[in-house]
């Protein structure tokens, strides 16, 4: 699993790859997260099962990564992993861990998940994201 910023001009743009697609998932998050949270470390105090939909591989990416803004700006919470991460066609499975924001100075500069210039994809046997997030 990995991830790769990319060069963006006004927004953070970044390539997730992973040998699987639920790695390659992980991995998206992983961007997003640290974009958010930067180089805080977050203790792993609660857990929250989530599911999301969307009826194509764009729109389930979208979803499943706006999750994380959601989780922060309704429900104050910093995610520190995922874990039980399942994909079926059109739902994704998952249970993040992580504790309250209250307990961290951070600056989130995230506002939103971007359909520009989303892409999904296989290359060599590795699967891959592009996602632009709006700063």
């Amino acid at each position: 699993m990995s991830y790769e910023y990319l060069d963006h001009t006004a927004d953070v743009k970044f390539r997730a790859v992973g040998s699987t697609v639920s790695e390659m998932y992980i991995s998206a998050a992983d961007a997003l997260l640290d974009t958010m949270r930067g180089d805080i470390k977050i203790l792993e105090q609660k857990e929250i099962s989530i599911e999301v939909e969307g009826k194509d591989h764009e729109i389930l990416l979208h979803n499943f990564l706006e999750e994380f803004l959601f989780l922060l700006d309704a429900k104050d919470f910093l995610v520190a992993k995922i874990k039980d991460l399942s994909i079926s066609e059109n739902k994704i499975k998952f249970v993040v861990v992580g504790d309250s924001a209250d307990n961290y100075k951070f600056t989130n500069d995230v506002k939103a998940i971007t359909f520009n210039e989303m892409k999904i994809g296989e290359d060599g046997g590795k699967y891959y994201a592009e996602v632009i997030l709006d700063v």
